[in-house]
């Protein structure tokens, strides 16, 4: 079995920052491309970024120049940097991961999702 662990999500007032964490662990083989998603209230799950396992990076163009995707591949971890946190980011924020397993398969995993708030 293979689980995603978030972390650092919370209640920042507008303006603010935060970075989200997200550490997989199990019986990886490797791990390929990692992203991050969100939810809104009445919204369908979005892409919000993801990441190659050699680094490139893709990014929603409305948050480009606001939020930052990288990882360690040493510590199977993703990161979500956050800045200049607007109310409408407020969202359930997902963490994805493309993985080989020791069975030998590659499976989307997901985390359970953290909460980002952001007051005005």
């Amino acid at each position: 079995q293979v689980q995603l662990v978030e972390s650092g999500g919370g209640l920042v007032q507008a303006g603010g920052s935060l970075r989200l964490s997200c550490a997989a662990s199990g019986r990886i083989l490797s791990i390929n491309d990692m992203g991050w998603y969100r939810q809104a209230p009445g919204k369908q799950r979005e892409l919000v970024a993801t990441i190659t396992s050699g680094g490139r990076t893709n990014y929603v163009d409305s948050l480009k120049g606001r939020f930052t995707i990288s990882r360690d591949n040493a510590k199977n971890t993703v990161y979500l940097q956050m800045n200049s946190l607007k109310p409408e980011d407020t969202a359930v924020y997902y963490c994805n991961a493309k993985i080989k397993v020791a069975s030998g398969g590659t499976y989307d995993w997901w985390g359970q999702g953290t909460q980002v708030t952001v007051s005005s």
